[in-house]
């Protein structure tokens, strides 16, 4: 399995695609503003959230996660 990685540019507009296809634009607007970009250090919170977890440990909780909310 091979992972294509998008640059990070693509990935916020395609979150943004998704947020105006389903959102009015004021409530776009007021959680952009709410998003704080740099507020934090994303690498040390990473790291904490995520110790001792692997790609297949996080996909298989994703799944699960996934299976549990589609039976309701």
């Amino acid at each position: 399995m091979s992972i294509i990685v998008e640059n990070e540019q693509a990935t916020v507009q395609a979150g943004l695609d998704v947020l105006t296809k389903h959102l009015p634009p004021s409530k776009v607007a007021r959680l952009h503003s709410i998003w704080r970009v740099g507020h934090s250090d994303y690498t040390s919170e990473r790291r904490q959230f995520f110790a001792g977890e692997t790609v297949p440990s996080l996909f298989a909780k994703a799944r699960t996660h996934e299976k549990r909310h589609r039976k309701r």
